[in-house]
Order: C-alpha cells, then sequence, then structure tokens
C-alpha cells in the first residue's frame, strides 16, 4: 500500500539583495491539513540569519523520530490494556561527522516521561520490549541512518 505524505516550504525574497548571502533564512512549513509552522536554519548554523523561534530542519528531524516512536508506543501500550495518561519526550539529536566527513544528525536519544495508571500496570521490561518493537516498527527510525536509542526512562505510575 503506497502513502504519499506531503508539505510545501515557501521561502521569499521579499526586498533582500539576496546575492551577498545576507538573506533571511526564514520560511512556512505547510502541511496537507493546512497548518503552517514557523522555519528556518538552525541559529548554530546561521547565526546573524536565522530565525531563533523558528523551527529548523534538525529540529524537525528529531521530533519526527520522537513523535513516530510515541505513536507506536501508545498504540502498542493500549494494545496490551495499559493505559498512559501522559507520555512526554525530550528527545535530543547529536551531530557527528560521517565517514565523507559530512555532518548529519549522527544520533537522537529519547528520554520518555510516561504516566501509566489503571489495574494494569508494565514492568520495566515490558515498557522496555514495548520501546523495542516501537522503534522496530517506526516509519521515520525505518527511513534514516541516525543511531536512535532510548536512554533510561522515566516511569511515573499514578
Amino acid at each position: 500500500m503506497a502513502h504519499d505524505y506531503r508539505a510545501t516550504v515557501l521561502w521569499r525574497r521579499g526586498e533582500q539583495l539576496f546575492t551577498d548571502n545576507k538573506y533571511s533564512r526564514g520560511h512556512v512549513l505547510r502541511f496537507d491539513g493546512g497548518i503552517e509552522v514557523p522555519g528556518s536554519s538552525s541559529p548554530l548554523v546561521v547565526p546573524k540569519f536565522s530565525v531563533a523561534a523558528a523551527v529548523d530542519p534538525e529540529e524537525a528531524f528529531v521530533a519526527s523520530l520522537s513523535s513516530c516512536h510515541m505513536l507506536f508506543f501508545l498504540s502498542f501500550a493500549a494494545m496490551q490494556g495499559y493505559r498512559i495518561d501522559s507520555y512526554e519526550d525530550e528527545a535530543v539529536g547529536e551531530m557527528g561527522k560521517s565517514a565523507k566527513g559530512k555532518l548529519y544528525v549522527a544520533k537522537v536519544t529519547l528520554h520518555p516521561d510516561i504516566v501509566f495508571s489503571g489495574d494494569k500496570r508494565p514492568s520495566d521490561s515490558d515498557v522496555e520490549a514495548l520501546h523495542h518493537r516501537s522503534h522496530d516498527e517506526c516509519f521515520i527510525a525505518n527511513s534514516v541512518l541516525t543511531e536512535v536509542i532510548t536512554a533510561k526512562m522515566t516511569l511515573r505510575v499514578v
């Protein structure tokens, strides 16, 4: 089954000269549901011309890995009868150099903080198995060469 996923990236020069390479890297990311998100290069890469409040590609990449992992985790947990009240992940992407000497997002570490409730509670090994299965099934993780790891998670039960 083939699925198409689309996004529109829109940048306009405006009154900027452009050829002096001193133009704003701010742009718009538009998704099929109509939502628009401000985008930019990373202020760590292009300090003077980036929009710090916007989402840069590296942040979007880290967020897409984290979001995909979470969505599979929630689904698999529900199928096993575990009730989750909240899931928060402060994912971190780390840059590195490839064998070809190119910078890339070499590692993404997920830091899930999951709150379970209800009568059926998972053991630590159950949670670890859910994370492993979620990683194996995540479409984004299966699409990239970046190492994706789940750090020691914070597990809270209420």
